[in-house]
């Protein structure tokens, strides 16, 4: 009986760790949702990537010594040059993926921060790596590559605005 108890066990952590090939848990990314006055409505900043070229918000790994408040901020000024303060709440999240430079594509959860645009630099660690749009949000809405992203403005535009 107790042979039986200890193969059932064994049976149970293999067939687990098989799953765990399969089914990985969502990553988490850091978002900067970059907001400025524009004519109209405000305007939101859209950077592309530096593979493809498709238009997401600045994003990154989360940083062990930061806030990730302070992560977005620091995304914000690494990719875009900008430079202002994140509010310390998330206004939300979405679904995303992240390519590696192996071709996988990982999932991964965005947690997006409202950033306050105060300036924006002419010298930043990624310039020249990325385009840097700033648009309308109705326009970004447009022009955001993610369908994910795309329904997270369209979401939480009144909070943007």
């Amino acid at each position: 009986m107790a042979d039986a108890k200890a193969i059932s066990t064994q049976d149970s952590s293999w067939l687990q760790g098989l799953a765990g090939l399969f089914f990985k848990p969502a990553r988490l990314q850091i978002a900067a949702l970059c907001v400025r006055p524009g004519e109209s409505e405000p305007e939101i900043l859209l950077v592309s990537t530096r593979d493809t070229g498709r238009m997401i918000l600045p994003k990154g790994w989360p940083e062990t010594d930061k806030s990730a408040s302070e992560t977005a901020s620091i995304e914000a000024y690494e990719e875009a040059g900008v430079m202002g303060l994140a509010d310390t709440r998330p206004l939300g999240s979405f679904r995303s993926f992240k390519g590696l430079a192996s071709g996988l594509k990982i999932r991964t959860k965005v947690l997006v921060f409202k950033v306050r645009f105060e300036k924006q630099l002419k010298d930043f660690p990624e310039i020249g790596q990325r385009k840097c749009v700033w648009s309308p949000v109705s326009e970004a809405m447009k022009l955001a590559d993610e369908a994910s992203l795309r329904r997270f403005l369209r979401r939480h535009r009144s909070e943007i605005s």
